[in-house]
């Protein structure tokens, strides 16, 4: 049986933190037959490899249940309706203006990202009155409000029966939890902590105590799970922006299915106001498109047939009938999805290192709260009972919750934050890399230029008019596909040209090509041919054409020259101010390319860059490596021959249009095609470190407080837990503050 077929995955909720991924990472591996097993936080995944014959699916349920988590496969997804069906007598395109979004309607199928998203009945969104941990809290406020009461009303020492009955129904769930994990291998985790020290607080009589600090971690809890569920939301948003249905041409009329079950070569139909349902190329009708939801650009782009729009996207104006061209798992928002997910398995440096941290960091907490209790009272004769409170307090201030989770909520957020304005990452790692680049390369054409020639000059022949040259020029091109051919037709087409008739039409191996027009033999070809064959020397001022980064095409006739076309694949619009940027964030640009050193210099001048010419792609692979020598690269490309370069770098980067090969390659992807946008895939990077250093500051920063304070008497059990629980919720809050970072600033 292929490896294929044994991996199994399952949904899994309740994760709030880091630490309880490992649990449950450390529970399942130790199964018989269970490998490659991986747990992800944010995407709220488990995946593992299961030998045939050797552990029940069914097991592995049971044992992540046992450590207090929720677990589903992906089939236990809300049960479908069935389809609803137009009258068949309804044309494709009769349809009202503002129909309103189809994203709205109640579809018949889950959402094609459906797996990217809880089952309904583990989701976390419900109210918490009717969650497990939400009714704890209450019934434990309510235990306490009761024995404050008494003891307020009736005395002291009358409320204890209350105390004692909130502390047991409160510490019952956490200490099966803990026992869970012993089972597991794991003793030391937050749940064996907090139930020693709620035991060893009633064994010194610390009851009211025991009973408040038990309320304030399930409020801790309680936050921390909502706190998680915010991070995670960017990721749900992404999955939520595909529609649930779509309206299918069939036969007989339109039919509402579900959008998951769209495939490739049916057409839909997408009214004004709706979200585009899948991948696709239009077919019939022109429309403003807004990308927005999928490349963060806010002005609508207006594309007609046979252009391609993305799933997820809005059709603003008009009608539009779309081929579809990628399976809902494959589709634009379903890849981004896949990749922000996918991203957790790439885990930053610093992530990795306190991973490692806190396997001996727990331990060593555990011998430190130990010596509290026992050496003062062995040594000096100390009251025992006062060094055992002390020593708790040190074991529910010394969890890690808030440090391990201080990478991995950062990490998510930024991932999150940049996958909604077109910047995609491919995890923690790639993020660390990009926040300590100095130098960035990129390619040229499709890259740094359009990766479209247009005609920049048109210069004809003493006795020529511009409009005979171009009317020629078309006439001896209109049957090649060559981009040369095509641009030429493009100028001649705006003009309001019509190329003249054209017969026996061929193309010269790397010279030009040639047709007979009105009768007469007529060449478009380098300025170098047309000199031997004409004896007219640097026709037209080519070499000062040239020497502006353009290509010169001659157009003549047996002995006649008629003029030259000068063409030039043109800079993106914000190709210069995108190296400005990098610049100003002390990143040196420069410009790999395979283009001549003429073109190359003069492209490279225009924006700012220094540049290397005639460049294979062994050359460029080469020149990375040079530029590593010196401190971080990033490689920006769109070919499949960047695509060695882009592996090769510490970064690569491949722009949203360029190949599959590339996007495949590289660690990272820019959607909208914007140079400028790499500036902000850097100071998003940047501001990710920045958050995630002040995380671990401020996690490490209460831990030593509190420590001290403990040990010292200061601070008692309750602020302790305090102290832990509201660490974790600040570190996750401040990582939230990352959805809002505007890296375009």
């Amino acid at each position: 049986m292929a490896d294929g077929a044994n991996r199994r995955e399952w949904i899994v909720t309740g994760m709030d933190c880091a630490s309880c991924a490992a649990k449950i990472t450390h529970a399942v591996e130790r199964l018989p037959g269970v490998s490659d097993v991986r747990v992800a936080l944010m995407a709220e995944r488990l995946t593992a490899h299961l030998a045939p014959g050797a552990t029940d699916p069914a097991k592995i349920e049971d044992t992540v249940r046992r450590l207090g988590f929720g677990i589903a496969t992906e089939e236990a997804a809300a049960p479908r309706k069935k389809p609803f069906i137009l009258p068949a007598d309804a044309p494709p395109m009769d349809v009202h203006p503002h129909s309103g979004d189809q994203g709205h309607h109640h579809g018949d199928a889950p959402s094609p990202l459906a797996a990217s998203r809880p089952p309904e009945a583990l989701h976390r969104n419900r109210r918490l009155y009717r969650t497990a941990k939400g009714r704890l809290v209450m019934l434990s406020a309510a235990l306490l409000a009761v024995a404050w009461s008494v003891e307020l009303l009736a005395g002291p020492g009358l409320g204890y029966p209350a105390f004692l009955l909130a502390c047991l129904i409160g510490v019952a769930p956490v200490a099966k939890r803990a026992l869970a994990a012993l089972r597991t291998g794991q003793p030391f985790t937050i749940e064996s902590l907090m139930t020693i020290a709620v035991l060893g607080a009633l064994f010194i009589g610390a009851v009211e105590e025991a009973a408040v600090v038990v309320f304030l971690f399930a409020v801790g809890e309680v936050l921390e799970g909502v706190a998680a569920d915010r991070a995670r939301s960017g990721i749900r948003a992404l999955a939520a922006l595909v529609p649930k249905v779509a309206l299918l041409e069939t036969p007989s009329g339109l039919r509402e299915v579900g959008a998951g079950t769209l495939t490739i070569g049916q057409i839909v139909l997408v009214r004004p106001g709706d979200r585009i349902p899948a991948d696709g190329e239009i077919v019939e009708g022109t429309s403003g498109i807004d990308e927005s939801p999928v490349t963060g650009e806010s002005v609508p782009r207006t594309k007609g047939p046979r252009e391609q729009v993305f799933a997820g996207t809005i059709n603003v104006e008009a009608a539009l009938r779309l081929r579809v061209t990628q399976a809902a798992s494959d589709n634009t928002i379903a890849r981004i999805v896949r990749l922000v997910e996918e991203a957790e398995e790439a885990r930053a440096p610093t992530e990795r290192f306190i991973d490692r941290f806190s396997r001996w960091y727990m331990p060593l907490i555990v011998g430190i709260a130990a010596l509290v209790m026992v050496l003062p009272p062995l040594l000096t004769g100390a009251d025992w009972s006062t060094w055992v409170y002390r020593g708790l307090a040190i074991l529910l201030i010394g969890c890690p919750c808030a440090l391990v989770i201080s990478v991995p909520a950062s990490i998510a957020s930024a991932l999150s934050a940049g996958a909604r304005r077109g910047l995609l990452m491919k995890g923690g790692a790639v993020i660390e890399a990009a926040a300590t680049l100095r130098h960035a390369a990129f390619d040229k054409t499709g890259t740094l230029t359009r990766g479209a020639p247009v005609v920049t000059d048109v210069v004809p022949a003493p006795g020529v008019s511009e409009q005979d040259l171009l009317t020629v020029a078309a006439a001896v091109e209109s049957g090649s596909n060559h981009p040369l051919a095509q641009a030429i037709l493009a100028r001649a087409g705006t003009s309001g040209l019509v190329p003249r008739l054209a017969t026996e039409a061929r193309a010269i191996p790397g010279k030009g090509a040639v047709a007979r027009v009105d009768g007469v033999e007529t060449w478009v070809s380098s300025p170098r041919y047309a000199t031997e064959m004409t004896g007219v020397a640097d026709p037209g001022h080519a070499t000062a054409l040239e020497a502006e980064g353009k290509t010169v095409v001659a157009v003549f006739r047996s002995g006649q020259p008629l003029g030259l076309l000068a063409l030039r694949d043109e800079p993106r619009p914000d190709a210069a101010e995108g190296i400005r940027q990098l610049r100003a964030l002390g990143i040196d640009a420069t410009m790999l390319t395979g283009d001549n050193p003429r073109t190359a210099a003069a492209i490279a001048g225009e924006l700012g860059m220094d540049f290397r010419a005639e460049m294979l792609p062994e050359d460029k692979l080469a020149a990375i490596r040079g530029m590593q020598a010196a401190g971080g690269v990033m490689m920006i490309g769109d070919g499949i021959n960047d695509a060695p370069a882009l592996k090769q770098a510490g970064v690569g980067v491949a722009m949203g249009s360029g190949t599959d090969v590339a996007l495949e390659t590289a660690d990272a992807a820019i959607l909208r095609d914007r140079v400028a946008d790499v500036a902000a895939m850097v100071r998003l990077a940047r501001g990710a470190m920045r958050n995630i250093h002040q995380n671990i500051a401020l996690a490490l920063g209460l831990k030593a407080v509190f420590l001290v304070t403990s040990t010292l008497g200061i601070t008692g059990l309750w602020l302790a837990i305090l102290a832990d629980t509201g660490a974790t919720v600040l570190v996750t809050l401040n990582a939230l503050r990352l959805l809002r970072f505007n890296p375009e600033r």
